[in-house]
């Protein structure tokens, strides 16, 4: 149950501060009884939320929810292209899936991106759950169009993990790395995860949904779900607005996809290097039920993984392919 009333009393709690019962059914003109079921259903979505007897509700910690404005106003240069905020959707990704078979997009520029504070249905690489509770993190789906085609398209998900780490770079957050092909690294564990799909393919341009999950402050109640070893932005030590992380990112994100529909991935190959955590390691290959062993030579102009396997180097593309560092 997520309805007007519960965005309401979400409004309300956001500052941290109690808020009665009482008062919150005055507001809304229901029973104290049914905004009980409000709570229930807020905690339900991964807010903590605790109640005292005499003095109401209140928020663990306070939270800043998102507002397209805001975010409008914290990028570096003018965006274009639309940005929505949802409070609870099932996933960004289907979202703008949707938004392309209804014919929506066909007259908006590339960009048009779609935030939600919650996730009921969150997606990783290979189908795994994207852990995504209310307010604790940053969701997004950006759609571009690529008007050369899919073939246009190869090494993309590198380039929008370059764009993610130079923005929180800027931020002033320090010791970011990247996993190829989609993770973004932060002292060796996993900050933010990257999921590319394609959708509305024509014959010459198709359209390319770009989904983005960035751990900003993620409660205790929720981390036992995720399944590897995880950073959020808050343990850095540095108070930012997720509006403002929204806006410089969504700006670098331009930024590097305008220049990558004009050169491609070869004019990023030395940035990938830069970032790229696992280069001269040792490190594994998990193929489906074939495995490969070898040592991490970085990546080629196609964003193909290059590997040296008995002193000769392969490269190595998409499908179910996951990365592991293992000891020399």
């Amino acid at each position: 149950m997520f309805n007007h009333i519960t965005q309401n009393i979400l409004n309300a709690l956001a500052s941290g501060e109690f808020c009665s019962g009482e008062q919150l059914g005055e507001a809304n003109n229901i029973s104290r009884a049914a905004i009980g079921k409000h709570i229930q259903a807020l905690q339900k979505l991964g807010l903590d939320i605790y109640s005292v007897t005499g003095k109401g509700h209140r928020l663990s910690v306070p939270i800043e929810l998102l507002n397209s404005e805001a975010i409008s106003h914290a990028a570096l240069s003018s965006l274009a292209a639309p940005i929505k905020v949802k409070t609870v959707i099932d996933s960004t990704n289907n979202w703008i899936k949707e938004a392309i078979a209804a014919g929506e997009l066909v007259n908006s520029p590339s960009g048009t991106t779609i935030f939600s504070e919650a996730q009921t249905q969150g997606r990783g690489r290979r189908g795994k759950q994207w852990v995504s509770p209310l307010g604790a993190s940053l969701y997004f789906s950006t759609h571009w169009r690529f008007e050369q085609g899919i073939s246009a398209t190869t090494g993309l998900s590198l380039v929008v993990g370059i764009a993610i780490v130079e923005a929180l770079t800027e931020l002033g957050i320090p010791n970011l790395g990247l996993k190829w092909p989609n993770d973004v690294y932060y002292q060796g564990r996993k900050l933010a995860g990257i999921l590319v799909e394609l959708e509305g393919q024509g014959v010459d341009s198709c359209d390319i949904i770009i989904g983005v999950g960035i751990n900003v402050h993620l409660p205790d109640a929720v981390t036992k779900e995720i399944d590897q070893p995880y950073a959020d932005i808050n343990e850095v030590g540095l108070s930012l607005s997720r509006n403002h992380i929204a806006g410089r990112i969504l700006s670098h994100l331009k930024q590097l996809l305008t220049e990558f529909e004009s050169c491609g991935f070869n004019a990023f190959v030395d940035r990938w290097h830069q970032y790229d955590c696992f280069i001269n390691q040792h490190v594994q290959l998990q193929m489906g039920q074939r495995q490969v062993k070898g040592i991490a030579k970085g990546v080629d102009a196609q964003g193909g993984l290059l590997l040296e396997v008995e002193q000769q180097v392969q490269s190595f593309f998409g499908g179910e392919i996951s990365l592991r560092k293992i000891s020399s």
